[in-house]
């Protein structure tokens, strides 16, 4: 522990105090976050009869991160990056449980290699094969929070149509502290790194995810279809369209999007079988879809605003797949919380509607003001509180404060409340900042 500390104290050194330099091509750059963090869940002790048995939890930490890329030589480039994560030991331990920066079973400081890949771009060729922060709708860097997701995986893009980009790759690994469903200060294989239960992990192996996708940029159309099939857990096929137009006074995006997971491989073969740990359970199920319609707008006076509707169809697995390994492409969600406080949304539906204004009108520069409301109407057949109780609904409310500074500082400050039925409610505070060179 002490040499993890020593390591990110250098980092946050190093990062609070360097500029991004050119090294004979060599780019030398970083990211230095702080931030503080509350989640008041009315559960002090962490009893299993309240909110899923969250315990309360807060914090303040520290994220230095570092990274260092080569110049050019015919079109293969590679990168290093290393990042950390400190509280100089100032938190209470007992308050870490649900913070999600340390791993909760050790609550120690940690420097992770987040990055190191070769990568090879030439036209409408581009290959990369290491560590990397990726971006897809399912499977997502997903950097909302103090660290993102890094991925070890293989990929390859093409351009050479126009308009056109095609993908193919392989996840192989994941390390997230945020979105892991294991370790995620370490690297873990994707089926470990799954949402899915203790048995369907062991049964999976270390298995990866293959990837494959076409998307469509157009003037005004924009399609999206990507296919990710994780070996011997389950497959999800993601399908999106966007009608995009306006004219300079007022801009607006109109969406459709179809999500379906189905289980594959062993665990399709082992749903609903005894489980060989416990053989008065059975094997879990994967097997829904998810259907949404957006419409978002956005004003020259600064105004703009988001609606969204999302429909779960009645099958099971949403508790093991919503949110698994980062992806977060969903219409309709809270600010924070999105399906962790509810056990099944199995049959729900979920509305969301957003306001926000750009207060560079009002003379407060590069900062936006957002309000979001998310209401889930649950299904009481499924959806159940930590008593047993059958719910009706959830309830989200959050306000966001955006704001970039000296060109590469940045802030984002959230509050939201959260009421679902027959459980104290919830309220998180996110304040996080930090500055990029």
């Amino acid at each position: 522990m002490k040499k993890r500390l020593i390591i990110s104290l250098l980092l946050t050194s190093l990062s609070s105090t360097a500029q991004a330099y050119d090294l004979n091509g060599f780019t030398l750059s970083g990211d230095e976050r702080a931030g503080w963090v509350s989640y008041d869940y009315g559960n002090p002790d962490g009893l299993s009869t309240i909110n899923k048995g969250h315990k309360d939890s807060e914090g303040f930490y520290v994220m230095p991160k570092l990274s260092l890329t080569t110049p050019d030589y015919s079109g293969f480039n590679a990168k290093i990056t290393v990042a950390g994560a400190t509280d100089f030991g100032i938190n209470d331990e007992d308050k870490q449980s649900r913070n999600f920066v340390f791993d909760p079973t050790e609550n120690e400081s940690f420097v992770i290699l987040q990055e190191l890949y070769l990568e090879y771009d030439n036209e409408a060729h581009n290959a990369m094969i290491g560590r990397d922060e990726i971006i897809t709708p399912m499977i997502d860097f997903d950097d909302w929070y103090m660290l993102g997701n890094s991925f070890e995986l293989v990929k390859y893009t093409n351009t050479s149509l126009e308009h056109h980009r095609l993908h193919i790759g392989f996840f192989n690994k994941m390390a997230g502290v945020w979105d892991s469903g294991a370790n995620g200060t370490e690297f873990h294989s994707m089926s470990d790194a799954s949402f899915v239960s203790g048995d369907s992990k062991n049964n999976a192996g270390d298995a990866g995810v293959y990837y494959a996708a076409v998307e469509y940029n157009g003037n005004k159309h924009h399609g999206q279809v990507w296919e990710y099939y994780a070996e011997d857990l389950y497959n999800m096929l993601f399908g999106q369209y966007n009608y995009k137009s306006g004219s300079s006074k007022y801009k607006y995006d109109f969406g459709l999007q179809f999500i379906n997971w189905a289980q594959v491989g062993q665990l399709k073969t082992n749903a609903g079988k005894p489980l060989a740990s416990d053989p008065t359970e059975v094997g879990e199920s994967i097997n829904y879809s998810l259907y949404s319609i957006k419409y978002d707008g956005n004003m020259d006076n600064g105004f703009s605003f988001a609606t969204g509707y999302s429909k779960y169809s009645n099958g099971p697995g949403t508790g093991s797949t919503l949110g698994a390994w980062g992806g977060y492409p969903y219409f309709a969600n809270g600010m924070i919380f999105h399906f962790f406080e509810v056990g099944d949304l199995r049959n729900a539906a979920s509305y969301k509607v957003q306001g926000a204004y750009d207060l560079t009108k009002v003379g407060f520069d590069n900062a936006l003001l957002s309000i979001r409301y998310t209401y889930y109407d649950l299904d009481s057949d499924y959806s159940f509180a930590s008593n047993g109780l059958a719910q009706d609904a959830m309830k989200m409310l959050g306000v966001r404060l955006n704001y970039s500074f000296l060109k590469q500082g940045y802030f984002t400050g959230t509050v939201e409340t959260h009421n679902t039925d027959h459980e104290p409610a919830v309220t998180s505070v996110r304040l996080i900042g930090g500055y990029r060179f």
